[in-house]
This record gives structure tokens, C-alpha cells and sequence, in this order.
């Protein structure tokens, strides 16, 4: 499904404030396939997620998906097969526009038929039965703006949004570290069941040692632009946090973790 080969990004070259934010970058995500994504603070997490998403061109390298070529490809040019939910709750809707109209227009993307459908009865009858599935006590309230609702309450909006049309790829960026923590326990719930029940072929990135272990078939971690572990889910069925964190220590010893690292890694993951 996405097919990612020898990917490099550098952000300001030539200056002081050079980031080598790729690094030969290599990742096979199958269809299907669920992947939580953990790493340091600029490790490339998010960056590794912006180029599937078409947010910059690389330097160098290629991404397919869904057997498309896409590497040169704006991101607008990949919405139809993309959806994204982002760490901050108020991004990626409309908050003037009512929780119906943002539903509508998010079912609508991809759509290539005319005219388009209305927001009728019909569809609000529909929305309705979708909204209430969330369990937020959002099915009276249709008719409300988004920007009147709590963070919880968008981002389970933001999740639905983005599988309600099921997208080719869904893209995570940590959607639940901004909750409170029965809102991110709902979210992570709703993740789970949406990603299932659609079979989508996802990638999450996470500060949660306990959400990479639990959620998906796949845990890949990253460290200075690089990919430099893949977990498979057999491993991960057999691994604890502490464990994970002492795995991280034998790639220290590799030299590929720093100290440093590695205490931020402990405080991150705690």
C-alpha cells in the first residue's frame, strides 16, 4: 500500500538552522497494515508522516501508494486517498461550520459523481446514527459549530471525519496527547474500532510506550531521521514497557541511541 524508498529531507540547508529531518528513509506498509510510530522529540515522527502526506517534496527518494507514484505530488493531489487527524483538536475542521456541515463535506471527499448530494433529511438521519456511535452526546447537537465543542469532542468528530469516507491511508499525528484522559481513552477506543471495521492501512505516531505496544500490527521507532527498529506484532504481544525501554538500551549500545536519548526516551514514556 505505501511504498516507501531511500527518502531524505533537509529543512533550511546550507544554514545555521539545518535539520536533516529524513534519512534515507526505507518503509513497506502493507494494505491493512496498523503501524505506531514512537521516537524522541525530532526524530522524524511527524516529518516521516508530512511527506506521506504531501506537506513538502524530498530532496531525494520515492513514495508510492496504493501503486501510485505520489513523491512529486502536492498534497491536495493526494486528499482523495489521504485523510490525516492532528495532535491539536482544532485543526482540520471547520469551527464557524455546524458538526453536520463538516461531516458533509468530509463525506464528500473523493467524490467524483454530479451533482453532489444535499444535506437533506436524508443525510442528517445518517450523520445522526454516525455521530452517535462516538458516545459524546453529540446526536442533538447537529446543528451546533464545531468551534462550540470541547477538545474531546472535535477530535472524536476529526477521527470520524477522517474514516467516514474510508480513506486509502490514515494518518495519526499523536490525536490523542492534547485529551484529557477519559477523552484520549474514548479516542483510542473509537481508533481501534474504526481502523478495524474499515481494514484501513494506518500510521500513528505516539508519545504513548502503552498505545505503541497495545494498538496495531507494527511498531517502528525512529531516531535522528532514520527508521531503526520495526517490531512485529508477534514481538510486540511479548513485550512490556520496561522491556521496549530496554530494547532501547541495546540499540544505545549499538550506538545508535545516546544517553541522552535514551533519558528523554524514559521520561517521555514513563
Amino acid at each position: 500500500m505505501i511504498k516507501i524508498h531511500n527518502l531524505h529531507k533537509k529543512f533550511n540547508p546550507g544554514t545555521v538552522n539545518e535539520v536533516y529531518a529524513l534519512q534515507g528513509v526505507d518503509l513497506d506498509v502493507r494494505d491493512g497494515d496498523f503501524v505506531t510510530i514512537i521516537g524522541t522529540n525530532g526524530s522524524g515522527k511527524s516529518t516521516l508522516l508530512n511527506a506521506v502526506a504531501g506537506a513538502f517534496l524530498p530532496d531525494e527518494g520515492s513514495i508510492v501508494i496504493d501503486n501510485r507514484e505520489v513523491t512529486r505530488k502536492p498534497d491536495y493531489a493526494r486528499a482523495a486517498r489521504i485523510a490525516r487527524v492532528f495532535q491539536n483538536p482544532f485543526a482540520g475542521t471547520a469551527p464557524a461550520m455546524s458538526v453536520a456541515e463538516n461531516l458533509h463535506i468530509a463525506s464528500l471527499r473523493g467524490c467524483k459523481s454530479y451533482p453532489k448530494k444535499g444535506l437533506n433529511a436524508t443525510r442528517m438521519q445518517f450523520y445522526r446514527e454516525k455521530v452517535a456511535v462516538l458516545e459524546m452526546q453529540l446526536e442533538d447537537r447537529l446543528g451546533d459549530t464545531i468551534g462550540t465543542l470541547s477538545g474531546g469532542q472535535r477530535q472524536a468528530l476529526s477521527l470520524l471525519m477522517a474514516v467516514i469516507n474510508p480513506p486509502k491511508v490514515l494518518l495519526l499525528d499523536e490525536h490523542t496527547a492534547a485529551l484529557d484522559p477519559k477523552s484520549a481513552a474514548q479516542v483510542i477506543k473509537l481508533t481501534k474500532m474504526f481502523i478495524e471495521q474499515g481494514k484501513l492501512t494506518t500510521l500513528m505516531v505516539t508519545h504513548s510506550m502503552q498505545q505503541a505496544l497495545e494498538l496495531g500490527n507494527r511498531t517502528i521507532m525512529m531516531n535522528k531521521g532514520q527508521i531503526i527498529d520495526d517490531i512485529s506484532l508477534t514481538e510486540k504481544k511479548q513485550l512490556t514497557v520496561d522491556e521496549l525501554l530496554n530494547k532501547f538500551m541495546q540499540i544505545r549500545k549499538q550506538e545508535q541511541l545516546t544517553p541522552e536519548l535514551l533519558a528523554e526516551l524514559k521520561q517521555m514514556y514513563a
